[in-house]
């Protein structure tokens, strides 16, 4: 900045001006970066954490900055925001009841039998904020205490979403259990139930909400009149509702994204995957080729979507939202595909130019070029891993990838495969990795760990 040395105020004023001027400058900047890990998938929606270099190895004894017990059961992946981590779980009032429950829909799976659901057991739905600094209860709310409606999967929960905030107010879902929206404090703003859904053979729900400006996106397939909703994040009342006829059970969490001054809410499905104007709800696309039971959330580069599915098949698909209009089958909206070792059940992670994902839930791993399709390696075996169900993240030059046992494997970012450790941890892990600063941040069955450089 050019100062004029014939300006009548004195010169220590304007180098005084100045300086608060960049200092606000900074600040500015700075508030305007997303801090931590607000909502599912993390501040770019796509697995990975900008700022963050946690750790690649850790144990029990090592980088372990704290553990604390979590009550209840629940599959909720983490969200962060500034000093404080915020996590939804189920808590029974009746634990010898939940526990016989549980144990009943052991047998019918051990017997080969199906469906191996829970039944439904009196819970309290409860929202915890913990201190980023110890793992401390901030504060913890009921929202509230109901018999759930109908049965979870053996592995599943009755708090599966995650929830999602705007650093003013947290968004905790429950699904049919409800909406609950709290300030950061813990203060109720308001709630709001959108029905009952009835899943397929009873294995119960885990979609998360979708924040994008004012707006809510909330997916409700299941095995009745299926749709997609908008509301305003403010108040809760309802901007927009389009049924989804046709449309089974499915678990993904909608994508929202601006392209070309339209901003649209991406939500897969078995049926027809569909972009909506975030505006009215109106169809501006629709493209058919998922397989079974979608679970994981599109990611987004550039004009590109990416949708992938894999039970009973494989797919991924990349819809180019520039020339996306109408059916897109046999269209130049749909720029490439590939149809081998998608997942089923974890999400894929878009890092750089790279996307990363898992075949079904086991241990093979895949990476591709995500402008072309091409493939950077395939079927890498994650030994000492064999089965997992949370998303892979990244950060800092590596891949996280947390099994169900507690054994995880972080590997290079790159296009050649190197695994950069190997780790174990005493708990089960099916929620998602979060990532904020240099911490890592895993929801066991039992505990929360933070994982940090000591």
């Amino acid at each position: 900045m050019k100062i004029k040395t014939d300006s009548p105020l004195p010169r220590r004023l304007i180098l005084a001006a100045v300086f608060l001027l960049t200092a606000f400058l900074a600040s500015t900047a700075q508030a305007e970066t997303v801090p931590g890990w607000p909502q599912w998938r993390g501040p770019l929606g796509n697995g990975t954490s900008p700022e963050g270099k946690p750790p690649t190895s850790w144990s029990e004894e090592e980088n372990v900055r704290f553990k604390v017990e979590i009550p209840g059961n629940a599959l909720a992946s983490p969200v962060i925001w500034q000093d404080r981590i915020f996590l939804l779980t189920t808590l029974a009032t009746n634990a010898e009841a939940y526990a016989e429950s549980q144990k009943k829909a052991a047998e019918i799976f051990n017997s080969g039998e199906w469906p191996p659901g829970v039944a439904p057991v009196k819970q309290k739905f409860m929202v915890l904020a913990l201190s980023t600094k110890d793992g401390s209860v901030v504060w913890e709310q009921t929202a509230s205490e109901i018999v759930p409606h109908e049965s979870h999967y053996i592995d599943s929960s009755w708090a599966s979403g995650s929830p999602v905030t705007d650093g003013e107010r947290l968004y905790a879902f429950f699904g049919s259990n409800g909406l609950y929206t709290y300030d950061l404090d813990g203060k109720l703003l308001w709630k709001k139930d959108l029905g009952k859904q009835r899943t397929r053979n009873g294995h119960g729900e885990g979609s998360s909400p979708a924040l994008f400006g004012d707006t809510l996106v909330i997916n409700w397939d299941h095995e009745d009149d299926s749709f997609v909703i908008a509301l305003d994040k403010r108040t809760g009342k309802e901007l927009w509702r389009t049924a989804r006829p046709g449309e089974v059970t499915s678990w993904a969490t909608p994508l929202i994204v601006e392209q070309g001054g339209r901003k649209q809410a991406i939500v897969p499905s078995t049926g027809r995957s569909r972009g909506y104007d975030l505006k009215d709800g109106s169809e501006v696309w629709s493209l058919g080729g998922m397989t079974g039971n979608v679970i994981p959330t599109p990611v987004t580069l550039g004009n590109m979507v990416y949708l992938t599915s894999g039970k009973r098949g494989a797919i991924l698909q990349a819809v180019d939202l520039a020339k996306a209009q109408g059916e897109l089958e046999g269209t130049p909206g749909v720029a490439w595909s590939h149809e081998r070792h998608t997942p089923y059940v974890p999400s894929v992670l878009l890092y750089g130019e790279q996307l990363y994902f898992l075949k079904g839930y086991k241990n093979i791993f895949t990476s591709l070029n995500a402008k072309t399709g091409e493939v950077v390696y395939t079927e890498k075996r994650l030994e000492g891993i064999s089965t997992v169900y949370a998303s892979p993240v990244g950060a800092g030059g590596a891949v996280y990838i947390v099994g169900r046992d507690g054994a995880a494997i972080v590997v290079e970012h790159g296009k050649e495969f190197r695994v950069l450790a190997k780790n174990k941890l005493d708990d089960n892990f099916d929620a998602s990795p979060a990532i904020s600063g240099d911490d890592l941040y895993l929801r066991g069955r039992r505990y929360l760990y933070a994982i940090s450089a000591q």
